[in-house]
């Protein structure tokens, strides 16, 4: 099972990593973010996703590895613990100021990761490193997909972690 130990940060070290490592024109056009938000803060999440192995939805006596819940620390580009991210999806700092977000897309990623996604937030929690977030992009994934375990009748309920690492980028509106 995942565990760490989260350290608090000044908030000031949160907004320091702030700066687009990557080229947003080079992004699948799903998950870029709309013209008119810049970076204000990039993450490394480092955790594992819960998946339990559930039948079908739509096809009775079929099962599948279902997606149950994420956690993960939040590391600042330098490696510092800035926050966690988990279930809702919830992304909360250090300073105790959370955002959540609903899912406004997805791309494909590379074979064994999970997909790329844009995440439209909805008004933070609490004042801090996460006042104002607009947007969340999950980019550069790796692992995290479900298992390649047997998932049938006689594993129902089984549950398994998988690990997984993302960059989460969050973005402010101009």
């Amino acid at each position: 099972m995942f565990k760490a130990t989260l350290k608090p940060v000044v908030c000031a070290v949160l907004l320091a990593t702030a700066g687009a490592g990557f080229a947003a024109e080079a992004l699948p056009e799903p998950v870029r973010v709309p013209a008119g938000h810049s970076v204000m803060l990039e993450t490394i999440g480092v955790g594992e996703i819960t998946y339990e192995c559930r039948e079908k939805k739509d096809m009775a006596g079929a099962f599948e590895w279902a997606f149950v819940v994420p956690v993960a620390v939040l590391n600042d580009l330098q490696n510092k613990p800035v926050g966690k991210y988990y279930g809702g999806p919830t992304w909360e700092a250090n300073d105790g100021s959370k955002v959540t977000g609903k899912q406004v897309a997805i791309a494909p990623a590379s074979p064994g990761n999970i997909p790329l996604q844009l995440v439209k937030a909805e008004p933070a929690v609490g004042k801090g490193a996460m006042t104002g977030v607009s947007y969340i992009q999950r980019l550069e994934t790796r692992g995290g997909v479900a298992p390649a375990a047997p998932c049938d009748m006689s594993t129902r309920g089984a549950k398994q972690q998988v690990g997984y690492q993302a960059k989460y980028v969050f973005y402010k509106q101009n």
